[in-house]
């Protein structure tokens, strides 16, 4: 049960609840990956709720990716040596894409982070499976309309997301002819994308709209588009929540939309508090949240902002109770201390948070990655562990300097030790350590192997050439510690 006693009322800042860094880390966290500085400097000049309504319609004002020369190419267009070298190329790029979006970390590029993250929720929410369909332009069509709709009205994101290719494939709607329904995409518009399991549908309600969404069956090429074909389409009449009519895709649609709208809109906005805000679910919260949807023809932008602005989102309780997906992991720790990354690095990231449990375009099954508590296990948490060692090391190869550069860009000219092993730990971790012993034991890492005395008489500081080295020990530590799991 949720501790958080916060409402939809807008948050407004006082002495308890100040709108300051942890707030603004918190914001960005969630709703992105991570605040460099420049990100924090800029909300903090802000009134919270005209910075969140500001940058929610940024986000929604960016235009979408530009399509690659290959956004509509056939398998017949491949004519290279290998065509399976290009195709894996083709899809590297769009990862690489989307992992450079979500790791934007100056100001200008801030909001192609936070559509990288909500591109990533949907993803899972709708999900496709690459390896299921293997194929470059139905990935990119797929990832666009993810892109497009992630702001916009959740009706047409239904529409569209279920005539992408991907989506046929995936889900065999290519398969479902009038002679021979195939129901797994009704099965899941209902189960998964909609309504929720087992939430006022019945076998019958699957089987009738199966037989409405009859007749995209045109899949004459692989990569090629996959068109409606009339002669496979059910013409008979179809009776689904009560309503009997010759329903088609978008009539079905709007059919759910109009007799189930109530149950949609707990749904989507249960899935998305789960998210962004805690896994212990405030139904009050989500019934305000339900009830904007709908006022507002289930527009999603609306419900953002009412989310995001309230004090409920923003309540002490809601601050780092969430595991860090990997990519969490990763981005926020990239912006949060030395950004640094090239295509090369990007490949080695997307290649890691694959093997701590995260292959975007690859969720683990038509349900999704169920995040939270299931990205750690016994392996994965020393895959994590790994992934930060790999992160810092390569930095104090590269530039180890920029560790130096770290941290007085957080203790300025500080020389007290304990202090800036505080500022640091804070900065990383959510609401800080749980006792005074733990921050005495992080003080011992970073005080590392320098005399004890150069501490008590002063001579240390930041500018020491050991300084590098010993933030380096300290990141290594924090990295490890149960609260750096969570955002």
């Amino acid at each position: 049960m949720s501790c958080n006693s916060g409402t939809l009322a807008t948050y407004t800042p006082s002495a308890s609840q100040p709108w300051n860094k942890k707030r603004i880390q918190h914001f960005y966290r969630r709703i992105g990956f991570g605040a460099t500085d420049q990100f924090i400097s800029n909300a903090l000049s802000q009134n919270p709720s005209s910075f969140i309504e500001n940058t929610i319609n940024d986000v929604i004002a960016l235009g979408t990716l530009t399509p690659p020369i290959w956004a509509n190419m056939t398998y017949s267009d491949y004519t290279g040596i290998d065509p399976d070298i290009e195709i894996q190329q083709q899809h590297t790029e769009i990862a690489f894409s989307w992992t450079n979006n979500m790791l934007a970390n100056t100001l200008p590029l801030k909001n192609y982070a936070i559509r990288g993250r909500f591109t990533m929720f949907w993803s899972n929410h709708f999900v496709t499976r690459l390896e299921d369909y293997w194929c470059p332009s139905w990935m990119f069509n797929y990832y666009q309309t993810l892109q497009t709709y992630a702001f916009g009205n959740f009706k047409e994101f239904v529409k569209a997301i279920g005539l992408t290719p991907a989506m046929i494939v995936f889900l065999n709607s290519y398969e479902n002819i009038a002679s021979s329904p195939n129901e797994n995409y009704a099965r899941e518009l209902y189960e998964l994308f909609t309504l929720g399991v087992n939430n006022n549908y019945t076998q019958q309600d699957i089987e009738e709209t199966a037989r409405a969404l009859t007749g995209y069956t045109g899949y004459s090429e692989f990569c090629a588009p996959i068109t409606f074909n009339s002669s496979d389409f059910d013409t008979s009449s179809k009776t689904i929540f009560g309503q009997t009519a010759n329903f088609t895709y978008d009539t079905v649609i709007d059919n759910l939309f109009q007799e189930r709208s109530t149950e949609i809109a707990h749904y989507i906005c249960g899935k998305l508090y789960t998210y962004f805000v805690s896994p212990d679910v405030d139904s009050a919260i989500v019934s305000g949240l339900a009830a904007t949807f709908i006022a507002n023809n289930f527009e999603l932008a609306p419900v953002y902002k009412q989310l995001f602005k309230s004090e409920h989102f923003f309540d002490d309780t809601a601050i780092g109770v969430i595991v860090k997906s990997p990519y969490d992991l990763f981005n926020a720790m990239s912006k949060e201390t030395i950004p640094y990354f090239d295509n090369s690095f990007l490949e080695s990231i997307i290649w890691y948070n694959g093997e701590i449990g995260q292959s975007i375009f690859e969720p683990l099954d038509v349900s999704g990655w169920q995040g939270n508590h299931d990205w750690i296990n016994s392996s994965t948490l020393i895959g994590r562990w790994s992934l930060m060692e790999w992160y810092i090391w390569r930095i104090w190869d590269d530039q180890p300097d920029t560790l130096r550069d770290f941290a007085v860009s957080l203790a300025n000219t500080s020389n007290d030790p304990t202090l800036i092993t505080q500022i640091i730990v804070d900065n990383l971790i959510s609401n800080g350590l749980q006792t005074p012993a733990d921050y005495t034991i992080a003080t011992d890492v970073f005080k590392a192997e320098v005399p004890q005395n150069y501490y008590d008489n002063g001579q240390w500081d930041l500018q020491w050439s050991t300084v590098p080295y010993q933030v380096l020990l300290l990141l290594m530590h924090i990295t490890k510690l149960p609260e750096f799991q969570l955002k």
